[in-house]
């Protein structure tokens, strides 16, 4: 389907956070827009990518879910289309295979 970990990546450059899960999602986040970046203890029912609001969830495991907020309301064209009434992130869950190093890393460039 065009999902999965071939098709799936996070880069953090010195200005933004790119994340994009195959061809439903994709966003770019300006570093200076994060607000916070913690670790889930919560584990989510289901994995997948599920929009709730302004929060989305963006997961392929129930483990190592990273919780990010913005500063501002963040959108893309993936954003738009896969949202009926709202295309805005505020809130993003992402699963990670080495969350605390991620969170390490984005909070040097906070």
């Amino acid at each position: 389907m065009g999902l999965g970990p071939k098709q799936t990546w996070i880069l953090l450059d010195g200005d933004a956070l790119h994340i994009k899960h195959g061809w439903m999602f994709r966003i770019d986040v300006p570093v200076k827009d994060v607000k916070s970046a913690h670790l889930m203890s919560a584990r989510p029912l289901a994995w997948g990518i599920h929009p709730m609001g302004d929060a989305w969830m963006v997961n392929a495991s129930r483990d190592g879910i990273v919780e990010l907020k913005f500063a501002h309301a963040v959108t893309s064209k993936s954003v738009k289309l896969m949202s009926s009434s709202w295309g805005e992130v505020r809130t993003l869950y992402l699963s990670l295979a080495d969350p605390d190093s991620f969170i390490a890393a984005l909070k040097s460039h906070i």
